[in-house]
């Protein structure tokens, strides 16, 4: 894709009466646009701000404002522009996400227990027909789940009621009864996308987006940047209903969507996405696992107990009881850059966990590691636009 036409600098000036402006009027003087201007805190008797304005490097007039800012300023910087892996800056390029990524990841394996049920496969090949004609902005479609289906859900919930109310931490058994009361979340029903997705919106401003089978890492991690959440809506094979080898809806709903509801949990999620912008195979790999340890398998400390926030533990009865019961061979103290170097087994108990004294700790070392990263760029979200906003002018590799 082709490179901006944008020119991004960051200015420091002494701190006097009439500096900004003076600097601002360079802009003006050579008939250069600025579309975006930003202040930062003021470093002794200095002050930085970051400017974006139209045009590129090599153009006369562009040239001339910065051969002006270094001569007024006490230093200027001005950004290189950035080819970087593909990434979405609009929430609506989510669906080139699920368009060039999906048909890789919705056949079963031959180990699959529905691999050889011919009315499975084609109960899923329908659901699965629903989500590639979702785009954002529409309805999430409804599914009329089968009674076969139904009783599935009812065994996977009824099994996990009971050990969430031992083992699940208070953040999840709080926006689980929160789900209950506004959307009949519970056994004798499975839950429809639309509805769940407009409850996280409200609450934290996630919302779900249905997709037909495993993503990509790097493009399920960029959908978290948007606050979007990838979902499945079929559910695992009746007939090992507290296994799957893949996500289900009874994974998504029972095990993620009660902790989007969350503020911290959801800001977590959040940071992983950002920095998955743009970023190298290697860096992707690493917020992959950091996810992984995490999002999925991630516990914290209640009153010296072990206590689950992670989808893959409270959404599998006996994963759930092993790691809170302390029967792993490891337990380590939540530190996002050992967990990012830390291989995991996908279809395993895990043989060791990362603790966190809080969902709170839990973020802001999360958060922390981020920030140390060598990123391309400084990413953030504009909820207000669903535009991802980068400091610099960026050239998107195709995918």
């Amino acid at each position: 894709m082709p490179l901006e036409s944008r020119v991004s600098m960051l200015i420091e000036l002494v701190d006097v009466p009439g500096a900004l402006e003076r600097a601002l009027a360079v802009f003006s003087k050579h008939g250069v646009n600025l579309t975006h201007i930003e202040s930062r805190p003021v470093q002794g008797d200095c002050f930085d701000f970051y400017v974006d304005c139209e045009g590129r490097r090599g153009n006369p007039a562009v040239e001339a404002v910065i051969a002006e800012l270094g001569d007024c300023s006490e230093k200027l910087m001005v950004l290189d522009d950035k080819s970087v892996p593909w990434f979405p800056r609009h929430i609506s390029e989510l669906d080139l996400v699920v368009d060039h990524t999906l048909k890789a990841g919705i056949d079963l394996a031959s180990d699959h227990p529905g691999f050889q049920d011919d009315v499975y496969r084609q109960r899923r090949a329908m659901i699965e027909t629903l989500a590639f004609s979702c785009r954002v902005g529409d309805l999430i479609p409804h599914v009329d789940y089968t009674k076969a289906e139904m009783e599935t859900w009812q065994q996977v919930f009824g099994k996990l009621e009971a050990l969430h109310e031992q083992y699940a931490c208070a953040e999840y058994r709080r926006s689980l009864q929160s789900l209950r009361d506004y959307c009949g979340f519970g056994p004798d029903q499975i839950p429809q996308g639309q509805e769940v997705s407009a409850f996280l919106k409200e609450r934290t401003g996630f919302q779900l987006r249905p997709v037909a089978g495993l993503l990509s890492a790097r493009d399920f991690l960029n959908g978290l940047g948007f606050r979007v959440f990838f979902s499945t809506q079929y559910i695992r094979h009746g007939s090992v209903p507290h296994y799957t080898p893949e996500p289900d809806i009874c994974h998504e709903m029972i095990g993620h969507v009660p902790m989007f509801a969350d503020p911290a949990f959801a800001d977590l999620s959040q940071e992983i996405g950002l920095a998955s912008l743009g970023a190298t195979d290697a860096e992707i790999e690493r917020l992959a696992r950091c996810y992984w340890f995490a999002v999925e398998f991630g516990l914290v400390r209640e009153n010296g107990q072990l206590k689950a926030c992670g989808a893959g533990l409270l959404s599998s009865p006996g994963e759930l009881r092993y790691a809170c019961e302390g029967e792993a061979d490891d337990y380590r103290d939540w530190q996002p850059q050992l967990a990012a170097e830390t291989d995991y087994p996908i279809t395993a108990y895990q043989p060791g966990y990362f603790v966190a004294g809080s969902l709170e700790h839990l973020r802001l070392q999360m958060k922390d590691y981020v920030r140390d990263l060598q990123r391309p760029f400084y990413a953030r979200y504009n909820p207000a636009t669903c535009r991802i906003w980068v400091d610099r002018a960026v050239r998107r590799e195709a995918p």
